[in-house]
């Protein structure tokens, strides 16, 4: 596939991952139970977890690793909302459909970069990261922002830094959409889910799903509910 193919299918599940979960007409800035919904502070509150990943605290796990995998995931985290905040403002301001959104996305400076293979992570000076995802959570924490040679172009440049480039943020997107409804799908928002399964995070158990082989999207949901099912049955 094209990156514009990719782009094009993950804003298209996000779409349909955003009507699911706040309802229709969520772009106006309300979910369906009329609470607000910031997509930015979503950023910035996803931009501290992907913090947490690395061993930033000089009081605590001074030595310990990176735990890359998570930056992997975080990173994806954080678009789920970068794309979200793209379709509210281009459905807010009639700028036009996800095929418009998806050219622009591809014009924005640092696209073609990020269309490469992604860089080695463990190449960079982790304090060097962690001040480029700050950059993101300071875009995200005032009131003006540019979205393309703004936020776009940042988010490029570090998801590069962390080993993500499009065909692997393609690849655990897919993956993080299942596993998003999935939970959906059991309760959720309702409060019931149970997000760690025998001591492993969910996130972990589709990680280890993932690196099993390609599955389709069916199968990929089908394992995962084996897994939840005899998680509750122990």
């Amino acid at each position: 596939m094209t990156p514009q193919l990719l782009l094009k299918e993950m804003f298209t599940l996000q779409q349909t991952l955003n009507d699911e979960t706040n309802g229709k007409g969520w772009e106006s800035g309300y979910n369906k139970h009329n609470k607000l919904i910031s997509w930015k502070r979503c950023i910035h509150m996803e931009c501290a977890e992907l913090i947490d990943s690395f061993p930033w605290k000089h009081w605590k796990n001074i030595t310990h690793p990176t735990d890359w995998d998570n930056v992997k995931v975080e990173v994806v985290d954080i678009w789920h909302f970068v794309m979200s905040l793209l379709l509210e403002h281009y459905h807010a301001h009639q700028k036009g459909d996800i095929a418009r959104l998806v050219e622009d996305v591809t014009n924005t400076q640092g696209f073609r970069d990020f269309c490469k293979e992604a860089y080695d992570p463990t190449s960079f000076n982790p304090l060097e990261i962690i001040n480029d995802i700050e950059s993101l959570i300071h875009m995200t924490t005032g009131y003006d922002m540019e979205l393309f040679d703004g936020l776009l172009r940042e988010y490029f440049n570090l998801a590069l830094k962390c080993g993500v480039s499009i065909v692997e943020l393609y690849r655990f997107y897919v993956a993080k959409n299942i596993l998003n409804r999935f939970r959906q799908d059991h309760g959720y928002k309702e409060g019931s889910y149970v997000k760690v399964w025998n001591g492993k995070e969910d996130n972990e158990v589709m990680l280890e799903i993932l690196s099993s082989g390609q599955l389709s999207v069916p199968e990929t949901y089908d394992a995962l509910k084996k897994r939840y099912e005899k998680a509750l049955a122990s």
